[in-house]
């Protein structure tokens, strides 16, 4: 996983007014939870970025009032109107913790039905899995150059050996559709 850090501080007020005005700030209220205490935080807005706006896994290396911990993202809420980040949940983690995340998928290669006419359609972005936190990669690449018209790879496709894939092993991943055009041609011949 990549890591990414983010600087806290401890909240002294919790409460609706207390977050309200840490938002006016510029800042987002969180909670760290799954180690030995749950702790009640807020950071800069700013520092979510790397995490909020990404394809890839990222492992965070936080620091509250000078005491580290490693999280990761566990969830986050945005507001209905303006889609400002207004929480964050952050999960502790130790390298053999156990952990349910979800990972992206990538697609590499070219597809032999995209070339013959066909568009190829990612159907799953992320994958979920459970396991060790030291074992979940960044992302997964997933090759779809031996994929032809009209073919999927599905989720049972995916090999990841010390993880537990949590979606169905049916679900397709990617797909090579055959346009209008090319169904009525292939369907004569």
């Amino acid at each position: 996983m990549k890591v990414t850090e983010i600087v806290g501080f401890k909240r002294a007020n919790l409460g609706r007014q207390a977050a309200q005005e840490l938002r006016a700030e510029g800042m987002v209220p969180g909670i760290l939870y799954g180690g030995e205490e749950q702790i009640s935080f807020y950071a800069p807005a700013y520092l979510f970025r790397p995490l909020i706006f990404t394809t890839e896994a990222y492992e965070v290396k936080l620091t509250i009032d000078g005491k580290s911990y490693t999280a990761i993202l566990q969830d986050k809420q945005f507001h209905p109107v303006n889609d400002l980040l207004v929480h964050v949940d952050l999960l502790e983690i130790t390298p053999d913790k156990i952990i349910t995340t979800y990972i992206p998928i990538k697609l590499t290669g070219t597809a032999i039905g995209a070339k013959q006419g066909g568009k190829l359609v990612q159907t799953l972005r992320k994958l979920r899995v459970k396991g060790p936190a030291k074992a979940i990669p960044n992302f997964v690449n997933l090759d779809v150059t031996d994929l032809g018209l009209g073919k999927a790879i599905k989720v049972k496709a995916i090999d990841l050996p010390e993880l537990t894939i949590l979606d169905s092993e049916a679900n397709p991943v990617a797909s090579v559709t055959i346009p209008r055009a090319l169904r009525g041609t292939l369907q004569a011949s």
